[in-house]
């Protein structure tokens, strides 16, 4: 098969796998989000009434898609099993699964594109592909452990302690693999730990609660407390997944020089605004956190701001470079991603459908090859065409004088 057929069917697959991932995702995050506003809303029973003698701990009406809805939670479990129990585990182990693929295709089967920027490390595809593989069990074990000893009882210093945790592990990445790469791994590492609470932690223990009902016996608390431990865990880590799964269109944060302080103060925005929500359906309303976090991320946009760049033509000569030069450079470097039929392995479309095969496609996208090639040279991606600074200089130059 012809290999850019290969390529067009990697993307197709790509596109397939990112819906379902999307689809997935969602029913998961919906469903967390639910339960942890339920969990935040519901209220006790009137002491002594018919629901505090059944054991129920809260309750909650509602309206919804033109019907009336009343659901309960009981302090450990009711007195008899129902006939039927909905598990809610699939949404998020679909959502790992799928997640986990698109990381294989999208980054670890074009691992020398994705993963690497030699400017960083000079690294074999299988040892980048091992440091992002490692990093997952990683984070699972360190978090799982803290859970585990006399610190997870400690809510407010645990989430300290796993904060510094994932900022240590987002920079070490950002020293190994290409800012990219870094931020999609750190997501990743979240996403398993997110999962593993499910998988290792909420579904074991309310099987054990189910079986002791079985069995005729109470069910023991403690696998109810961990669970909702761990879900309420899972409810903060989601907006800083979020915006990891996003990032990768966003070459001014995993790009910048200080990409893993960059994703630190946003990874604290979002936690901070998802706080306000979980206080607010407590009835609790602390404008501080989102105003906090609006901040944070307010400070990062300037800080980040590309800075009014200085003139470059005299690096390149005392006139500006004229068009033919800028052609034969981008012609070079970029037109091997960035054409109709691209011919750099991994890619059967140009990237974000950017085309730079005509002069008239040149000129069109004049404003991103200066942002992306000079200012933030972010583009070629991970260098692989190795642009030199002076090319750099001469695009630069090019554009100040007017693109002409």
């Amino acid at each position: 098969m012809e290999a850019y057929l290969v390529s067009y069917a990697a993307d197709w697959l790509n596109l397939l796998v990112r819906w379902l991932h999307l689809i997935v995702g969602i029913a998961w995050i919906g469903a967390s989000f639910y339960f942890v506003w339920l969990d935040n809303t519901i209220r006790p029973p009137a002491p002594g009434s018919d629901l505090a003698q059944k054991g129920v701990s809260g309750e909650l009406w509602a309206v919804h898609g033109g019907g009336f809805y009343n659901p309960q939670k009981y302090l450990v479990a009711p007195k008899e099993l129902p006939a039927e129990l909905h598990w809610f585990k699939w949404e998020a182990y679909s959502t790992w699964l799928t997640g986990f693929a698109l990381l294989l295709i999208v980054y670890h089967f074009n691992a020398s594109a994705m993963m690497i920027d030699r400017s960083v490390a000079d690294l074999a595809p299988w040892q980048a592909v091992a440091i992002g593989l490692g990093t997952l069990v990683l984070g699972w074990t360190v978090y799982d452990l803290l859970c585990r000893s006399p610190l997870g009882q400690r809510d407010g210093l645990f989430g300290i302690v796993m904060f510094l945790f994932i900022v240590a592990v987002a920079y070490a990445l950002s020293k190994l693999l290409s800012g990219r790469a870094a931020y999609i791994h750190v997501g990743a590492m979240i996403g398993t730990i997110m999962v593993a609470n499910v998988l290792m932690v909420i579904i074991p223990g309310q099987r054990k609660m189910v079986d002791a009902m079985r069995a005729g016996g109470l069910p023991d608390p403690v696998y109810g407390q961990r669970g909702k431990q761990r879900s309420v865990h899972n409810n903060y880590f989601t907006l800083p997944v979020l915006f990891i799964m996003i990032s990768n269109h966003y070459a001014m944060t995993y790009n910048h020089a200080w990409n893993w302080l960059v994703l630190a103060a946003i990874m604290a925005a979002g936690v901070l605004i998802r706080h306000f929500f979980n206080l607010k359906h407590k009835g609790r309303i602390a404008w501080g956190y989102p105003a906090a976090g609006v901040a944070i991320l307010l400070a990062v946009a300037v800080a980040i701001a590309p800075k009014p760049a200085a003139p470059v033509a005299a690096a390149a000569g005392s006139a500006a470079p004229g068009f033919e030069k800028v052609q034969a450079i981008v012609s070079q470097r970029c037109v091997a991603c960035h054409s109709d039929r691209p011919t750099q392995p991994g890619f059967a479309s140009a990237p974000a459908g950017v085309m730079l095969n005509t002069p008239e496609l040149i000129r069109q996208h004049k404003d991103k090859i200066y942002v992306q090639t000079v200012q933030l040279k972010a583009m070629p991606l991970a260098n692989l065409t190795q642009i030199t600074e002076e090319e750099r200089a001469i695009i630069g130059a090019w554009y100040q004088a007017g693109a002409k």
